[in-house]
């Protein structure tokens, strides 16, 4: 009577560690956009049952993100120091298994944006897509930095529809935001694993860029924060706005500092870094409608 118990609740504890309930860091990445956004959208705070639905339809989508991923890279997780550990890799997950949880968590998601206008619901589809290509796009082309910042964006102009059933182009500027900062980010991500994925042939940004990977990092720096200063100008944003912008400057200095030797202990860092830049930025929309 005591065996299946342990083994349920072992069981689960994988499938937790599979869509990376552990790693919460991934849900802070794709929730600040859209929250800034949302925020953009309403003029303030925004309509209750669209921000529930936004922030659960997130939490789940980037879990069952998580699940496909580690399908899509189950041969080749165990071959790389960083991911050799996940459940895919290590046999304590099945491949059934993990897309099971995927489709199971992608009608979860299904379910939330139904409650939602009929733009919103259109626009879920291209966003699966994204969803659902992303961890293949590793083994056609080595931008699939940029892929991931098109998936984790795409939930921008899908707030805005829901918050206004519409999309202005200062929407679409803020998903275009959206991908830049992904790629910065995701290629900071890269550069970890960088050793590990020219010997198993992986593409990515940071083998793409190569000894030029910090300069371009920092022209992608440069354009992310020009595009926020814009969505700032475009949507009547005040002071307190652009000085979050400006402390989001300052850490992406940091960022630069954090990777001048390249080392896997500073790139790590400075990716995590950007969960903090995100906050600043939302911090300053969200106090920018309370006290202007």
């Amino acid at each position: 009577m005591t065996v299946a118990p342990a083994f349920s609740v072992d069981r689960l504890a994988q499938y937790a560690k599979l869509v990376r309930l552990n790693r919460p860091i991934g849900n802070f990445l794709l929730l600040w956009p859209m929250l800034w956004a949302l925020w953009i959208a309403a003029g303030g705070f925004p309509k209750t049952l669209v921000l529930v639905v936004f922030v659960a339809g997130v939490v789940v989508m980037r879990a069952a993100g998580c699940a496909i991923n580690d399908f899509a890279d189950r041969n080749i997780d165990g071959h790389v120091a960083r991911t050799r550990q996940r459940p895919l890799a290590t046999g304590r997950v099945t491949a059934t298994e993990a897309v099971m949880i995927f489709v199971v968590l992608s009608l979860i998601a299904l379910g939330l944006v139904l409650l939602m206008n009929r733009l919103t619901i259109l626009l879920a589809i291209p966003g699966v897509i994204l969803a659902a290509t992303y961890p293949f796009m590793k083994r056609v082309t080595h931008l699939p930095q940029v892929h991931l910042g098109a998936a984790f964006g795409w939930a921008v102009p899908m707030a805005y529809a829901a918050q206004t059933d519409k999309i202005p182009p200062l929407g679409w500027l803020i998903f275009v935001s959206a991908v830049v900062w992904a790629t910065i980010y995701d290629t900071q991500y890269a550069m970890v694993d960088r050793d590990d994925d020219v010997k198993l042939g992986v593409k990515s940004t940071a083998i793409l860029f190569g000894e030029q990977d910090r300069l371009i990092l920092g022209v992608l720096q440069v354009i992310m924060m020009a595009s926020l200063v814009l969505i700032g100008t475009r949507a009547g944003l005040g002071p307190i706005y652009y000085a979050g912008v400006a402390v989001a400057g300052a850490m992406f200095v940091y960022q630069q500092y954090l990777i001048r030797t390249r080392d896997r202990d500073g790139c790590f860092r400075a990716f995590l870094n950007n969960n903090y830049l995100g906050g600043i930025v939302f911090a300053g929309i969200v106090l920018n409608y309370l006290l202007r």
